[in-house]
């Protein structure tokens, strides 16, 4: 018997163990926990589309509050991932393209944006859509939760690693809100206001606006290109309209962001002396260069010379209304409407140098439609919600890359500059219903199935410019492919849970969860048509198992979770060597077969004396690894570990407060821990990140309507990647984003 088997086999036991030495001590510890309720606040979640105790679902959930947010400075969806075990996210190519999410394991380095991610973002209760959606920024919230395992049953389109539920400050009853100025260095300024408004005692308004202008790390050494930084504006309204048995949200958003991308840095891998490779720990040294014989000439971690005229442009709109009918005293029906326009420019340079040799343009033009109509009902014990949902998303991708433009001079095969523009167009439909039927009051039966029904539509072509003498930088226009296709996946997925209660406070859970997410087409950098052809991919499937528990004594919080997942078909995107010559290296979203994870995450929680708080938490997945598959180019690649996936996440978080006359204090700090982890499938030794950790700082006071705090982001100066791409036999080079250094920042907010 297999470890893995043994870890799966060893569930039930673990259940029936804990259900033999607690459930007659049930009520005797009924009294002691309703103490304990009154001291620690419930934490509610809408994991299962409605508000319940966190306890008293069968889900594996993880909630930041809206005042947690504000105090870890977590500004966009990238950094979301700070004090939760087992998820790790980051910026991916570059601020302003969608952000790399994993969950357990599961996630997708992909960037392209034609494809949906295995982890979903839903913004107010509207799913996103493709990839492009989920950068998102982050101000007035009232929470955040991380919903870990296959969605297959209650949310949007199905997904298999995961779900993240945004959800705004609704408007109050008072006129209130407040107004936030900050300063840090790498010229960091911000401005936010949010204002909440009541017309009558039926109708208020909410509206926020955020301001953020920064510079990034990195400094570029060659003279008269634009350090890269960002100028980013949002904005958000929301209006609530509540008579009798009718409550109506409407809610508009936008943003607008201009700025210079973030360069990558050219971590040669050519020694200089001897003309071969160089180790990877002396990859990027002074030792190495690219294979044109370029080296940035720095030591310094956070130093690139790059030709990095890279613009970025996001400019996004969209719409929702919520509209809730209470239709008895223990039923009633939510219709939630969205609209979403997404315009966005992400250019590169991915030779990082000053040559050019490799340029490309990222342009997508992405609207989606979204409806939910969902029926929830609540009799007796027992609570039934049914529904259908719909999406149609329309994508069009303008897409360019410039191949060594500089040797147009020198070479009539090679240099070429490729157009290549795909549309996709999808719509996705599913019928769902789950049902909570409660045993004696000791145990809930949940039992959710949905029908899913997915079709895609997509055209790709392409247009290539080459050189016809020496010296041509105008060239010839040349066809390049023009295809068409179409992809439909129907399937049933769906869930079975149990939750055993343990008191008032705390519970044990039981569950089995069949995730799916569909094929499509990804419409990623192709060379040839052959390459176009195989960007369709198929879905992917994933059977979910995981006993865990929810547990609430004193001042104390604890939870924990084991689980196990089989793959089939894993989507998986891989940079595989293009079959063209001296070409960037192709891209691929492909189904590489079956995959194990498994493992297990801890969360602890406790307030001593009501003024210092600790928690603490560990995420620990031994095994993600793919069984067996072979890649384009033949080679059979077994029992490599999932890209990006540690085998450790560790977290911690001390707060501290007390009262003075200069007003409250609150002293925080928090750190994130991540073990290595690759960032492809081959288990590359030159994409890899070694073990690091992020520590956080921050001094805060607030006397009567101020607040001022003192933050530090990663307080130790971490050097770190955030993304690594081999194109070592393309160029030469590893392209190397760095994360972010330390930023040192006051703000002051006043509230009314």
């Amino acid at each position: 018997m297999t470890r893995m088997q043994t870890n799966v086999r060893l569930l039930p036991f673990l259940g029936a163990l804990a259900y033999a030495v607690n459930v007659d001590g049930v009520y005797a510890q009924e009294k002691a926990e309703e103490v304990a309720e009154q001291q620690l606040e419930n934490i509610v979640v809408y994991a299962q589309k409605r508000a319940q105790n966190i306890d008293e679902v069968s889900v594996a959930v993880n909630v930041l509050q809206g005042d947690v947010l504000e105090q870890l400075h977590i500004k966009d969806t990238t950094l979301l991932s700070a004090q939760i075990p087992n998820v790790k996210i980051t910026a991916n190519t570059g601020e302003g393209a969608p952000p790399v999410v994993s969950i357990r394991g599961v996630g997708s380095l992909d960037y392209n944006n034609t494809t949906t991610a295995p982890v979903a973002f839903y913004n107010d209760n509207i799913a996103g859509g493709a990839l492009s959606n989920s950068l998102l920024y982050l101000f007035d919230l009232e929470r955040v939760e991380v919903l870990k395992g296959p969605q297959g049953t209650l949310f949007g389109r199905n997904t298999t690693g995961g779900a993240i539920l945004l959800t705004s400050k609704r408007p109050t009853d008072g006129l209130e809100g407040y107004v936030t100025v900050s300063l840090a260095n790498q010229n960091h300024s911000k401005m936010e206001g949010v204002f909440n408004l009541p017309f009558n005692q039926n109708t208020k308004l909410r509206a926020g606006y955020s301001y953020q202008d920064y510079d990034y790390s990195s400094n570029n050494l060659l003279d008269g290109v634009p350090q890269a930084g960002m100028e980013q504006h949002n904005f958000r309204l929301l209006v609530e309209h509540n008579k009798d048995d009718l409550n109506v949200l409407f809610k508009l958003h936008g943003a607008d962001w201009d700025g210079v991308v973030k360069p990558v840095h050219s971590k040669g891998v050519i020694n200089i002396d001897s003309g071969e490779l160089c180790s990877p720990e002396e990859a990027g040294t002074l030792k190495c260069t690219d294979a044109f014989g370029f080296n940035d000439g720095s030591t310094r971690f956070h130093d690139v010379k790059i030709d990095n005229f890279s613009p970025h442009i996001t400019e996004r709109i969209g719409a929702s209304i919520e509209v809730q009918y209470r239709l008895s005293g223990n039923q009633y029906l939510t219709s939630i409407t969205g609209i979403n326009t997404l315009d966005r420019l992400h250019t590169f340079n991915c030779d990082a140098s000053p040559a050019d040799l490799c340029d490309g343009d990222l342009g997508v033009d992405n609207q989606v439609f979204t409806q939910e109509l969902r029926l929830n009902t609540q009799f007796g014990k027992h609570y039934w919600i049914a529904g259908f949902y719909y999406i149609d998303e329309s994508i069009e991708q303008d897409n360019t890359i410039d191949l060594f433009r500089d040797f147009r001079a020198a070479l009539l095969q090679g240099p070429a500059f490729f157009t290549y523009d795909n549309t996709v167009d999808s719509q996705s439909a599913a019928l769902f219903g789950q049902l909570d039927y409660t045993l004696k009051d000791i145990f809930t039966l949940t039992a959710g199935l949905r029908f899913t029904s997915d079709e895609t539509d997509y055209t790709a072509s392409s247009i290539i410019n080459v050189p016809v003498e020496l010296g041509d930088f105008s060239g010839v226009d040349l066809p390049g492919w023009n295809l068409s296709g179409n992809r439909k996946d129907d399937k049933l997925s769906g869930k079975i849970a149990l939750v055993q209660k343990l008191g008032s406070a705390s519970s044990l859970y039981y569950s089995v969860g069949h995730g799916f997410k569909s094929g499509g087409y990804n419409g990623g950098l192709a060379f040839t048509a052959e390459e176009a052809i195989l960007s369709e991919y198929g879905p992917e499937t994933l059977i979910a198992t995981e006993f865990g528990g929810k547990f609430r004594l004193a001042n104390s919080r604890m939870t924990f979770s084991l689980f196990h997942y089989d793959y089939q078909d894993q989507q998986v995107f891989m940079n595989q060597q293009s079959n063209q010559e001296l070409s960037a290296p192709a891209q691929v979203l492909d189904n590489v077969g079956e995959s194990q994870i498994y493992g297990a995450e801890f969360d602890f929680s406790h307030t001593f004396a009501n003024n210092l708080m600790l928690q603490f938490g560990v995420g620990y997945v031994p095994e993600a690894n793919l069984d067996e598959y072979e890649d384009a180019q033949g080679n059979i690649i077994t029992n490599n570990r999932l890209p990006f996936s540690s085998e450790w996440n560790v977290n911690g978080l001390v707060n501290y407060q007390f009262d003075s006359s200069f007003g409250e204090w609150r002293l925080q700090l928090e750190f994130d821990h991540q073990s290595d982890f690759y960032f492809d499938q081959n288990q590359n030794p030159y994409a890899k990140q070694d073990a690091y950790t992020l520590w956080n700082g921050q001094l805060q006071v607030t006397k009567d309507n101020w607040t001022t705090s003192l933050w530090v982001k990663n307080i130790f100066d971490e050097q770190y990647s955030q993304i690594v791409f081999d194109l070592t036999q393309n160029f030469g080079l590893l392209q190397d984003l760095k994360g972010e250094a330390r930023r040192v920042g006051l703000e002051i907010k006043y509230q009314f």
